[in-house]
Order: C-alpha cells, then sequence, then structure tokens
C-alpha cells in the first residue's frame, strides 16, 4: 500500500467519523475483525447452556465470532454508539411504587432496530459514494443487534467502551445507556486503540441482581436474567424467580443502575427514544385490562411489540402478583382467568396467590424487597437526575 493511499484512508475515516456524528451517533470507532480470543469463552457459554431458549446463538457457531464468515471478505467493522437515556428517567420513582410497570428504559420509545440500521446504511453509502471509482468492489452490510455478531467485543475494539463484568459496554464519558450498531466493510482503514477494562474491583453490578444471573464477572446466565425471563422466554417463568421479578415487566436495568460510570451518562437527543405516555410509569393494572387490539396499537413501533399479547399478560400478572394487597387487583385477576390462555393463566393463578397470602401477611414480601430498597438508595444518591 502506498503512502498516498494511507493517507487517503485516514483521511477517509476522518470523513466517516464526521459523518456519523451528523447523523447522530455520539461516537463511531474502527476495528479489525481479530475475535479469536473470544471464541473459546463463547464455546464454554454455550456448552454451559446459558443462551436458553436463544438457540440461534448455538446453530450459528463461532461464526459470531468470525465476521467475515457472515459477510465474506470483511476487513473491518465500524461500530457506532447512539444514547438513548431520556429526560427525567424516573427509575427510583418507577421501582419505588410497587403497582407502577417497570420497563427498561430502552423499549420506552421507538424500536431502535431500525433506526440505527438506517442510519447506518446512510453512513455505508456515503461512504461508498466518496470512494466511487476508487475500489472495484466496496461491500457493506449493517447490523444492529440482528445477526450472528459479538457487538461488544467489537465495540472494545473499535475504542467505544469495554465490556463491564454485567456484559453490556462502559464508556468512561457515558456509563452503559447506548445502542452499538455495526457497519461490516471491505475497506482496510485505520483501526483505533481499544478500550482498556476500567471496572476494577467493583462488583456492584453482580451483587444487586436479584436473581443472581451475573455468575461470574462477565458472565451471565440468561436462564436467570430478569431481561431474558420477561422477553425472551417463550413459556412459562420459572416460579423460583417469580416473586424476584417485582414490578419490572419488560427488561430490568438493574445492573447498569447501580454501575458508578452511569453517573456520567448523556442525555439522549434523539425524540423517538424519549418515553410514549402510554407505557412510560403506568399502573400494573390499567396495562393488564388492555385487550390484544390495544396493546398492538400501543406498542405499534415499539420493541416491547414482539413479545406478543401472551406474555405482555403474563409478565403483568407476575407483577400484580408482587405488588401490595388490592382487592381491585384480586377481581381484575380472577375475571381475567376464565378467558386466559393456558400460559396466563398459569401466571394468575400463581399472582392470585400471593395476593391471598399478603391478604394475611404483608411481611411475607421483605427478604425479596431488601435488594430493590437498596438500589433505589443507590439511584437517589449516584443518579439523582435520573431519579
Amino acid at each position: 500500500m502506498s503512502s498516498s493511499s494511507i493517507t487517503d484512508f485516514h483521511h477517509l475515516v476522518e470523513n466517516i467519523k464526521a459523518w456519523g456524528k451528523a447523523l447522530g451517533f455520539q461516537q463511531v470507532g474502527i476495528s479489525d475483525i481479530d475475535l479469536s480470543q473470544h471464541e473459546e469463552r463463547l464455546k464454554q457459554w454455550l456448552a454451559k447452556g446459558y443462551q436458553g431458549e436463544m438457540g440461534y446463538l448455538a446453530e450459528h457457531g463461532m461464526k459470531r465470532a468470525r465476521p467475515d464468515e457472515l459477510l465474506p471478505g470483511t476487513l473491518r467493522v465500524i461500530s457506532v454508539r447512539m444514547d438513548y437515556l431520556p429526560p427525567n428517567a424516573k427509575f427510583a420513582h418507577t421501582l419505588k411504587d410497587k403497582n407502577k410497570a417497570y420497563i427498561s428504559r430502552y423499549a420506552l420509545g421507538r424500536d431502535y432496530h431500525k433506526l440505527l440500521r438506517n442510519r447506518l446504511k446512510k453512513l455505508g453509502d456515503k461512504i461508498r459514494n466518496e470512494c466511487e471509482g476508487l475500489f472495484e468492489e466496496l461491500h457493506y452490510r449493517p447490523f444492529v443487534d440482528s445477526a450472528p455478531v459479538l457487538e461488544h467485543a467489537l465495540a472494545e475494539k473499535a475504542g467505544i467502551g469495554w465490556q463491564g463484568k454485567h456484559s453490556l459496554t462502559i464508556n468512561k464519558e457515558a456509563g452503559s445507556w447506548f445502542f452499538l450498531g455495526e457497519l461490516f466493510i471491505n475497506l482496510p482503514l485505520p483501526v483505533d486503540k481499544p478500550a482498556e477494562e476500567s471496572c476494577g474491583s467493583c462488583n456492584a453490578c453482580i451483587t444487586i441482581c436479584p436473581t443472581q444471573a451475573i455468575v461470574a464477572p462477565y458472565v451471565v446466565d440468561a436462564r436467570r436474567c430478569i431481561s431474558y425471563l420477561t422477553i425472551e422466554q417463550k413459556g412459562a417463568i420459572p416460579e423460583e424467580f417469580r416473586p424476584l421479578i417485582g414490578n419490572r415487566v419488560y427488561g430490568c436495568d438493574d445492573c447498569q443502575l447501580v454501575c458508578p460510570w452511569n453517573r456520567y451518562a448523556q442525555l439522549t437527543d434523539e425524540g423517538d427514544f424519549h418515553p410514549r405516555k402510554t407505557l412510560e410509569g403506568q399502573d400494573l393494572l390499567d396495562l393488564f385490562t388492555w385487550n390484544e387490539s390495544t396493546f398492538l396499537s400501543n406498542t405499534e413501533g415499539s420493541a416491547i411489540r414482539r413479545i406478543g399479547f401472551e406474555r405482555w399478560q403474563r409478565n403483568l400478572a407476575v407483577g400484580l402478583g408482587n405488588a401490595p394487597y388490592a382487592k381491585e387487583i384480586v377481581d381484575t385477576l380472577q375475571q381475567a382467568l376464565p378467558e386466559a390462555t393456558t400460559l396466563v393463566k398459569e401466571h394468575i393463578t400463581w399472582a392470585l396467590r400471593q395476593q391471598h397470602q399478603k391478604s394475611f401477611n404483608e411481611e411475607a414480601t421483605v427478604k425479596t424487597e431488601r435488594l430493590t430498597q437498596r438500589l433505589i438508595r443507590s439511584i437517589e444518591k449516584g443518579l439523582p437526575r435520573d431519579a
């Protein structure tokens, strides 16, 4: 490669990062495609069955760690970061009120998949236009959490951030409230310096997890994770985890909320990521009374829609079982029981038992509340802006 070509590539990288910022990405980094150091860890994780029902993770085998097998000819991966934390996130406010439905903050706005993918495609198109006539065949393809890609490992190599002990990517200036996307490309672009691990001796995310899903630093057993249980799990939620889920009806943010780096998190400028009024801070009972038509209408364009109405009702039934005793909750659950599907009926029956027990002994929930109360105190102290 001539010195003029190297200079041209460095200039192109500068343009790529500028275009990325103009398209709404807060950070753009570039990495090579060597992820061989992650293959053994991936094999062990799959061998232990930590992927649960997400069979597609095992089906693709090591392709996840080999970008050029996913898109032949790939030489580099352009990783991007887009912040999604909305103003006035009300984390503690919602977790405190057990009659409110807590929805993971990434899911309160518009589904991020299409938005990021479209922006990444535009970035690829700009690169193609800039390189027109310079290369015989320029190939690129955007990915956003929808293909066998080790996005966190690539983000770390690209300098976006390091992979925290909860397995998510953390950035010193932006915390972890952001989405990642990748653009695979067959250009030998200069790469960025990898991010350095900065968790140190902190184990806050491990100890705060209600279900103890982080079984070792950097290792998550998805089968225990509330996000998995409320989103990916298709059948019944194991009874041992139901009381620990609390009022979290779609996803969980606990491991991020307790992370000290999130005091530096940036608020999003994307209006599409701001919460929908029909989802934010709603009572569990109000959401449970939606029919399927209302569910589909209120979740149009939302990531929540993909779990379907049945699992939505299942999750809400668990939340109602964990709520303080109320005759209205009992009446509503009993009224829904005859028409419920077999899956939802099982969770309604469990919720009614929980409500019945609490009508005699409210103290029965004390043990499962300790971690949540500790988390709320941590949020109010460490993240006052977002509490």
